[in-house]
């Protein structure tokens, strides 16, 4: 009896669908949305996967998703099937109770699977990015084979062959520890052994640059942008602002749970945030003519929230002359809290409006200031 079970992805070519294997490091690991198309790898992120495998002369196929490392999981799984039932077992996973057996494919699609429970689609995103690549540079099969070598490989494979920044690898670095912690593995590395990088002051906006930029907006976009600046944000905190979340009267926005949109604050923190009333008073008319039937604040056309602010951030400043790589939403949310810091607001008040889980999150906007009137404080202190 045939007990192997190859893995295939049905993508697009010119000449229609195709079943084409998929592609492996040298270790036997699979590369992510990397096909093989006559011996060449080809990078193809569309389609799902497909296990097949052989029944006498008979071929049988079944997709198994569009994740990687869940479909060469089931692929290891029908193998394991196919193996009991050529050996006169009972038809089924042989997978031993005891951890040291457990493959660590195995171990990260469960894990994952687990993710997708819990958390938001960004952080599953992370999480799986992170232990594809772990499972593309580890060698080892089973999960209580990893050792400390491995993870020192693993930073370096991310340096050197994927070309991650300093902090995005100790991001994913970090993400694996995660992984292996809750799996029960500990100690494998030391304080010394986690990847470093440089700590950056985070960027603000200057007036000036504000300035220019609100100038060459439309009412519309205006109103965007001030909201970020005004409210210090997060991109989808904004995209789930409901109408019903701004009380004008009181000038107050509020960040909430949105469960008929499956959508939760980060770290499941509610909140409310002052705002200026010159922006209260844009957001009231701005509701009285929006659309009723839609509950979002700033939606697209079809009530879904709105997706683009980002490409239409860099396109309004392409239109003031201004370098569209200076700007980007998460500078409105520093330009809010360094600029709260700067005119006195205590740091626990500032934590509550961003948000944040502890101080420390907050104190890295509680940088000097460098403006004329700081100069001028200096010049008075040492007359």
């Amino acid at each position: 009896m045939n007990k192997s079970v190859n893995l295939t992805k049905r993508i697009s070519t010119p000449n229609g669908l195709r079943f084409c294997p998929v592609a492996r490091s040298a270790n036997g690991r699979i590369k992510a949305q990397v096909v093989l198309i006559e011996g060449r790898e080809e990078s193809h992120p569309e389609g799902s996967y497909y296990i097949e495998w052989y029944d006498g002369n008979k071929r049988l196929r079944r997709s198994v998703g569009k994740n990687s490392l869940a479909a060469e999981a089931k692929r290891h799984q029908q193998e394991q099937m196919l193996t009991a039932k050529a050996d006169g077992l009972k038809a089924g996973l042989r997978f031993a109770e005891e951890s040291d057996r457990l493959s660590l494919a195995d171990a990260v699609t469960a894990y994952l699977a687990e993710t997708q429970l819990t958390k938001k689609p960004k952080t599953l995103a992370a999480y799986t990015t992170a232990l594809d690549y772990f499972l593309e540079s580890c060698k080892r099969q089973q999960l209580a084979d990893v050792e400390r070598r491995d993870l020192l490989e693993f930073a370096a494979f991310l340096r050197d062959e994927k070309e991650q920044a300093p902090r995005s690898v100790y991001n994913k670095f970090e993400n694996v520890m995660t992984f292996l912690k809750s799996q029960g593995v500990r100690g494998l590395v030391g304080k010394n052994d986690w990847p470093r990088y440089t700590e950056e002051e985070p960027e603000m906006y200057e007036p000036e640059e504000l300035g220019k930029l609100f100038a060459a907006c439309d009412a519309e976009e205006r109103l965007w942008y001030e909201f970020f600046l005004m409210t210090g944000e997060r991109e989808q905190e904004v995209m789930y602002t409901y109408r019903s979340d701004v009380n004008c009267a009181a000038s107050v926005v509020r960040v909430s749970h949105k469960p008929d949109r499956g959508w939760t604050p980060k770290a499941y923190k509610e909140r409310e945030i002052p705002i200026p009333t010159k922006l209260a008073k844009k957001l009231k008319t701005w509701i009285a003519k929006g659309d009723k039937k839609c509950n979002l604040l700033f939606p697209t056309s079809g009530c879904s929230p709105k997706l683009d602010f980002l490409d239409r951030l860099k396109t309004v400043a392409t239109r003031a002359a201004l370098d569209e790589d200076n700007f980007w939403l998460h500078k409105f949310r520093a330009t809010f809290a360094t600029r709260c810091l700067w005119e006195g607001v205590d740091l626990r008040t500032v934590q509550l409006w961003l948000g944040h889980k502890d101080m420390e999150s907050t104190m890295r906007y509680l940088k000097p200031s460098r403006s004329a009137g700081t100069n001028e404080k200096v010049n008075a202190i040492f007359e």
